[in-house]
């Protein structure tokens, strides 16, 4: 009865030892498969909201995009404001899929963007803040970047920026283009200290950073297709060396 039992319980281990491992959750290249879908491309953009517009002209802020993103900004008659600022075409490099559910839980994006500020006496002494490579985590509803700061900053990557209030739009790895929306981008504390530290921003500008309370929207899209499996083209291979073959014993016939 013992044996029985000890038995049961290294089959019941083995057993959820397989469905552990074939629960997978993989990374895949732009221009990788996985079974029989293939990553083709993808890109990602961010525009900023309103709000952090505002706070960005209060603080004489200058934005340009890091490649390979583009700047999509518009500015007012005279060239002295921002009426909206936008990141396009940053590079999807990879994404992860669970390979059970098949959904997307992680997305990568090449390029970002740079902002200056000079001292003005008012709202800043001056800095600068490099944000790039964005790591998108889809379960936690969390957003890492790389950050390069003046004025003590430094280097930090993968660091936890913001936090996603709501997610729509497909989150699942299948054939055709995908269009995600990510809204409602909140900054984290550390963040927020990031920001205001490497911005050289003073008392007045770190209250028009702290007003803002949504920092804008990222799109993403992403385009996969279906190719054969590899058993797929065995089986094409067979079933055309069968053709040849019955077709070879018609001649001799």
């Amino acid at each position: 009865m013992k044996k029985f039992a000890l038995k049961s319980i290294v089959a019941a281990a083995a057993f959820i030892a397989v469905g552990a491992a074939s629960a997978a959750n993989v990374t895949v290249n732009v221009g990788d498969t996985l079974g029989s879908l293939k990553l083709d491309s993808g890109f990602g953009g961010l525009d900023f909201s309103k709000s952090l517009v505002g706070a960005m002209n209060a603080s004489g802020t200058v934005v340009t995009a890091v490649a390979p993103a583009t700047a999509n900004i518009v500015t007012n008659a005279a060239g002295t404001k921002y009426v909206s600022v936008g990141v396009t075409n940053a590079q999807i490099a990879k994404i992860n899929v669970d390979t059970t559910t098949g959904a997307v839980t992680d997305a990568y994006t090449l390029g970002g963007t740079l902002q200056t500020t000079i001292d003005d006496g008012f709202a800043t002494t001056g800095g600068s803040l490099q944000v790039t490579n964005l790591h998108v985590d889809l379960t936690n509803k969390k957003v890492f970047a790389n950050i390069v700061g003046a004025n003590g900053v430094g280097t930090l990557n993968n660091f936890y920026l913001w936090d996603i209030t709501s997610i729509t739009g497909a989150t699942h790895f299948a054939a055709g283009t995908s269009l995600t929306t990510l809204s409602g981008l909140k900054i984290t504390a550390a963040g927020f200290t990031a920001f205001s530290n490497a911005l050289g921003l003073t008392a007045i500008g770190q209250g028009a950073l702290a007003g803002v309370t949504d920092f804008g929207t990222i799109s993403s899209s992403i385009t996969v297709t279906a190719v054969p499996e590899p058993s797929s083209y065995a089986l094409a291979l067979a079933g055309l060396a069968g053709v040849g073959l019955i077709a070879r014993r018609r001649r001799v016939k």
